[in-house]
């Protein structure tokens, strides 16, 4: 058979990594030293690792991270209050398998919202989806699509995600909107999907930010219950970027 015309029929087919490194064998007459069987595999296991990869690409693009961030880079430094123990548990993501969610407070400036986000990308590196979004952000998206009439659509937007990552949490004082959009989004992933959330804020505050008891007694209910808690301290790790750059 025409090499040519199978390499073409490869691309025809959207076998584009496999007809890449097919070519590069070709031209280096590299295919002979296998047998058919292990010629096969390694053209199969080239396009399913380059598709793997895409995939993984366009999960972390979609959920539209502020920063990157890795598990592997984690400062365990005694004075931030991070159990590595712990938080090595949760990058097994044992946590999404079970539903649960995590709560990560502390002061401005600790790395709350680079530990939500590396946990996030750990998430899209094992195929799963993920929304990263500041609440007040987020908030006033929704408030636009009820205007347009997609408010449902966006919900279930993002209950379909496996994790939602929700930061900066309470900067931002609650009206009607804020509460009832809070309630269908916790209410909806209840049981059904992980949701972290990190917040300047400590929990006990979070009941009277939130107002509106009966609300936020259904809310906390669900989302404080079933929960992870990572609580920071130490100085803004902002301040030592700074002095580094003094």
């Amino acid at each position: 058979m025409n090499n040519n015309e199978t390499l073409e029929k490869l691309k025809q087919m959207r076998l584009a990594a496999m007809a890449q490194l097919h070519s590069q064998h070709m031209a280096s007459n590299t295919y002979a030293e296998c047998t058919p069987d292990e010629y096969l595999a390694l053209l199969t296991d080239h396009e399913w690792e380059h598709r793997n990869n895409r995939k993984i690409q366009r999960l972390i693009h979609q959920a539209g991270f502020r920063q990157k961030a890795s598990v592997e880079e984690m400062n365990y430094d005694p004075s931030r209050n991070l159990d590595k123990n712990m938080f090595q548990r949760l990058t097994t993501l044992s946590f999404i398998a079970k539903n649960e969610n995590v709560i990560i407070t502390g002061p401005s400036g600790v790395g709350k919202s680079y530990l939500a986000q590396a946990l996030g990308y750990q998430c899209c590196f094992h195929e799963k989806k993920v929304l990263y979004s500041t609440t007040a952000r987020l908030f006033n998206r929704l408030k636009l699509s009820k205007v347009d009439g997609t408010y449902m659509k966006e919900i279930r937007k993002l209950n379909k995600t496996n994790l939602l990552i929700l930061d900066d949490f309470g900067l931002q004082a609650f009206d009607n909107f804020a509460r009832e959009t809070l309630m269908d989004i916790i209410d909806d992933r209840f049981g059904r999907a992980s949701t972290i959330i990190s917040s300047q804020l400590p929990v006990s505050t979070w009941y009277e930010i939130i107002g509106e008891n009966t609300i936020a007694d259904a809310i906390l209910d669900r989302l404080v219950n079933s929960s992870h808690r990572i609580d920071l301290k130490g100085e803004s790790l902002r301040k030592g970027i700074l002095k580094d750059e003094k």
